[in-house]
């Protein structure tokens, strides 16, 4: 969601820059900077920019710059006559020197220039309500940019993890005889003992479904899958992508509890590494 979009508007007596920033967000999140001529359309600008841009913080700023010779700021002269009046009479009551600078003393005081809003008019509106939709176009364009690159992303970071998941496979028959050999070892050491041997069977038969891993794997195909339809799917699946890989990240978990063998446990960690990446870039998807 992260995008950038610039656009200048001439008028005949001013330069009117709209620029617009938008960062990640989980909702939309809007702060407008916007000159006081056109604070009257400032609903108008935050519905426009919900309507297109859907969520993120978004950042708008619309400045002007003064080219020609008129200007809003006018310098308000019953207070700067009001100011000097005092400031004359404090200097003579403390016997303190006058200013060196007038000018400079007089018009830094508050309210000594005062900025006059006019009407807006319609024809300017216009031009500069289309500079708006410019800059707000160049920013989802910036968008579109951005998502083509993180479909990319996570194409490869689901294709990793399914490449990973079939390499559980080899060590699953290996990891069975080496749960079945570690505990006829422990029966061993445990003395000359009489156990029940069908019972035996039981109990290892048992641990082993405990320990089976063919429903998480099951499971974790079929997110894979649905992830990749719902990216497919187009605009507006951010927040689907980031409920499915929580759920992508439950069944690597399960599998790395169930694994209890040292190679899946690093396949698993590498799963994990792949999702990571995938849970950083989701929060960008519209």
């Amino acid at each position: 969601m992260t995008g950038f979009g610039k656009v200048t508007a001439e008028l005949p007596s001013k330069q009117v820059t709209v620029e617009i920033k938008s960062l990640n967000s989980k909702q939309l999140d809007l702060n407008t900077r916007i000159s006081a001529v056109y604070r009257e359309k400032e609903i108008e600008i935050r519905n426009e920019l919900l309507q297109r841009l859907e969520r993120g913080k978004i950042e708008l700023s619309i400045h002007i710059e003064n080219i020609g010779k008129d200007t809003a700021a006018r310098i308000n002269f019953p207070v700067v006559e009001s100011y000097y009046e005092q400031i004359k009479a404090l200097s003579d009551s403390l016997h303190l020197a006058e200013p060196s600078d007038w000018f400079r003393t007089l018009l830094r005081m508050p309210d000594a220039v005062r900025n006059e809003v006019g009407e807006l008019e319609a024809s300017e509106w216009e031009t500069v309500h289309g500079a708006m939709s410019e800059a707000i176009r160049r920013l989802i364009d910036f968008r579109v940019q951005e998502g083509a690159m993180l479909q990319k992303l996570f194409e490869e970071k689901i294709a990793a993890i399914a490449a990973l998941l079939t390499q559980i496979d080899r060590y699953e028959g290996e990891r069975i005889e080496k749960i079945k050999s570690r505990l006829l070892e422990n029966l061993k050491h445990a003395g000359e003992m009489e156990y029940d041997r069908n019972r035996f069977e039981q109990e290892l038969i048992y641990y082993i479904e405990k320990l089976d891993v063919n429903e998480e794997k099951t499971r974790l195909c079929n997110h894979l899958k649905y992830f990749v339809d719902t990216m497919n799917q187009g605009h507006g699946q951010g927040k689907k992508l980031g409920f499915i890989a929580q759920e992508i990240g439950r069944e690597i978990n399960t599998l790395g509890s169930k694994s209890n063998h040292a190679e899946m446990q690093q396949i698993v960690v590498q799963m994990k590494d792949e999702l990571e990446q995938i849970k950083e870039q989701v929060l960008n998807v519209l």
